[in-house]
């Protein structure tokens, strides 16, 4: 069997792009390991025990499968406009150096014999610093390590634009720039692989639910995140039961 990493930015990305196909890789007898380059905190890290976003992060693991969760030693870069200073105990993502973060990424790659790394497209995503950071560290990683296949986590950009549409007509709060997501993400023509993961909803759920600080809380895609755990699991596998990737080199579909 083999062994796929899946290299995210923060706590609670893991679900949000490739939670199903993580719980059905673990259910198919992979073995699955996440890694994160940032915890989630913008000031220091506790004096003791570890950050709440990461306990959250290793309890939403537990539902999916996953069998080892890795922080790089990082710390969040934040959205917006503002770059904040470093904390005093670590740099943030985005301002380390990317060489150095691909060598603590190659490195746990190499430890458990990787097959397949999971990274984000050069969009990052919907364009967060930290997660345009991951494409550029997974892509150096990957080639350090000599990792065989590397596959993108991304979102066909029409199936973004009809998401968004029902979430204005539900009125559930979005606090996102319709015209700044149409560029973000990946053209339909750039995926390679969709993933069929109705099967895994509960889990997929279940593991976003976990990230309770998230869910409950302030930040821009908490409203959602809440409408979310709040559905019916056959619904949320409707919305969200396939996963898309494009693999790097990209090849036909």
């Amino acid at each position: 069997m083999a062994t796929l990493l899946a290299f995210h930015a923060h706590p609670d990305d893991e679900v949000l792009l490739t939670g199903g196909t993580l719980a059905r890789a673990a259910a198919e007898g992979h073995r699955v390991v996440v890694v994160v380059a940032a915890d989630g905190l913008m000031g220091a890290r506790p004096a003791e025990g570890e950050p709440p976003r990461m306990a959250e992060l290793r309890a939403s693991a537990a539902v999916l499968g996953v069998a080892r969760v890795v922080h790089l030693g990082y710390a969040d870069s934040g959205h917006g406009p503002v770059l904040f200073p470093d904390p005093p105990d670590r740099p943030r993502f985005v301002r380390a150096d990317p060489e150095e973060a691909a060598g603590r990424l190659a490195a746990v790659l190499r430890e458990e014999g990787v097959d397949v790394l999971v990274s984000y497209d050069a969009n990052g995503g919907y364009g967060h610093r930290d997660h345009v950071r991951v494409h550029r560290v997974g892509r150096r990683a990957a080639a350090l390590a000599g990792v065989p296949r590397v596959l993108e986590a991304t979102v066909p950009r029409d199936a973004v634009e009809r998401l968004v549409r029902l979430v204005r007509a539900l009125r559930i709060p979005f606090r996102y720039e319709d015209a700044a997501l149409r560029d973000r993400f990946s053209a339909r023509r750039e995926i390679t692989h969709t993933i069929d993961v109705r099967r895994f909803a509960r889990q997929k759920q279940a593991a976003l639910a976990a990230h309770r600080s998230q869910v409950a809380g302030t930040g821009r895609l908490a409203p959602v995140m809440r409408a979310l755990v709040r559905l019916p699991v056959p619904v949320f596998g409707l919305l969200l039961g396939r996963e898309w990737f494009a693999e790097v080199p990209r090849r036909a579909a």
